[in-house]
């Protein structure tokens, strides 16, 4: 079945390409680096041998970066090489470790890349971020004597009966890992039912909860705030959005504009490429908007201020009254919520957030997040706008939560330091 799904993705091959150059007209990133979609890396500099940590984009890269730094203070014989898919994620690295980790994107898994890919490397263990499992990249480390690790696994209802219905290929692929370290039971559960051994699996917290903000980024943090004015006025946040959920945050903030006509919207989408249509449609609304790269400060007229800048959502989530967790009104799954969590800030979310489930259950439990219907958006930031104390309390009961579920990253260190010793 591998072969079957390699020819096909050979067949896919040039709509791939043409795929990258429309992503491309964007976000030039994207055409950059060509080369290395093909395995054709330069390594000549890494004289150690290799650790290769895999992270798709911008949101894994930064749940990695606890543990890449682990890494790099327990395990100095070892050179770290971290892959990614996207440009965001290649800007991300960058900005986190700089030359410290070696960054070059994953190869397509196509054999020929792979294998071109993994000469270069020679990786001794390779850990693959939440649920990157790719055939022939699994295969080719299997026979290439490079350790399989999954970590921070997790495996949503809908992703769990898509492997299943690639039947053997999936087993194949379970089999081949040495281990699987999940988020929760239930991401145990659909694991063991796809054919995971029980004894390479192991069950422990997210690293998303390994979130710890330094004295450098709390300055920046209390820097924003004073220059947003938040201790002022109400900032209502909408981060990572998608196409059919800005229209739903415009509408709830002119309702809470209604209620307090200082309040001010902090509008990220989760691709910052369409930043410049979102505030187009802000614009036809009504609404004088800036865009975030235009300067340190919203102007005193702004009402929308738009994301455009890569990294800077965990940061700029602490200036916020309330987070509303983007990828949620709309079916995609949601996105990480911890990070501002971590920050003690209230949190709202629709009912799509099946990629971090367990999560959000905890949350909600805790009195830290609303979960809500898309129609009752509005209504719910309005009442939140109006109670003052019961964002406190719910900022509060974040904070704690993440502060009580730190743990995860010991278990994986050890769960790693095992793998290297085999």
């Amino acid at each position: 079945m591998r072969l079957l799904y390699s020819a096909a993705l050979y067949l896919a091959l040039p709509f791939l390409l043409l795929r990258l150059l429309w992503r491309s007209l964007r976000m030039p990133g994207y055409r950059q680096r060509l080369r290395e979609r093909f395995g054709w890396i330069d390594m000549t500099a890494v004289s150690k041998p290799v650790i290769w940590v895999h992270a798709v984009s911008l949101g894994e890269t930064r749940t990695a970066a606890p543990l890449i730094e682990a890494l790099l203070r327990s395990h100095p014989e070892y050179s770290l090489l971290l892959t990614t898919t996207t440009p965001t994620g290649s800007e991300q690295a960058r900005a986190l470790f700089g030359d410290r980790v070696v960054h070059r994107y994953m190869p397509w898994d196509l054999p020929g890349s792979v294998a071109r890919f993994l000469r270069r490397v020679r990786p001794r263990l390779l850990l693959l971020m939440e649920t990157e499992l790719w055939p022939n990249t699994i295969h080719q480390c299997r026979r290439a004597g490079c350790r399989l690790v999954l970590a921070n696994a997790r495996l949503s209802e809908r992703s769990a009966a898509g492997y299943a219905r690639l039947g053997p290929l999936t087993r194949t692929m379970l089999l081949s890992l040495d281990a699987v370290a999940c988020q929760s039971p239930e991401d145990g559960r659909r694991f063991l039912e796809l054919g995971m051994p029980l004894d390479r699996l192991v069950v422990s917290a997210s690293l998303k909860f390994e979130i710890s903000y330094d004295a450098t980024q709390r300055e920046e943090a209390a820097r924003l705030r004073s220059l947003f004015r938040a201790d002022s006025r109400p900032i209502l946040l909408a981060a990572s959005t998608h196409p059919g959920e800005e229209e739903l945050v415009l509408d709830a903030f002119a309702q809470l504009r209604e209620l307090n006509e200082s309040c001010l919207l902090l509008l990220v989408p989760r691709h910052p490429e369409r930043a410049g249509g979102v505030a187009k449609l802000s614009q036809g609304r009504g609404w004088c908007v800036q865009l975030r790269s235009a300067g340190p400060a919203p102007d005193p007229g702004t009402d929308i201020v738009i994301g455009d800048t890569v990294g800077e959502l965990p940061l700029l989530q602490a200036t916020a009254s309330i987070v509303l967790v983007g990828g949620s009104l709309v079916a995609h799954g949601g996105h990480n919520p911890l990070e501002a969590a971590a920050w003690g800030v209230p949190l709202v979310c629709g009912p799509h957030m099946e990629n971090f489930a367990a999560v959000v259950r905890q949350l909600v439990a805790a009195g830290a997040m609303i979960q809500l219907l898309p129609d009752q958006l509005t209504p719910c930031l309005c009442e939140l706008l109006a109670d003052a104390g019961r964002r406190e309390r719910m900022g509060a009961a974040a904070s704690r939560l993440v502060e009580e579920n730190r743990g995860a990253l010991g278990q994986l260190l050890a769960l790693i330091d095992d793998q290297l010793k085999a």
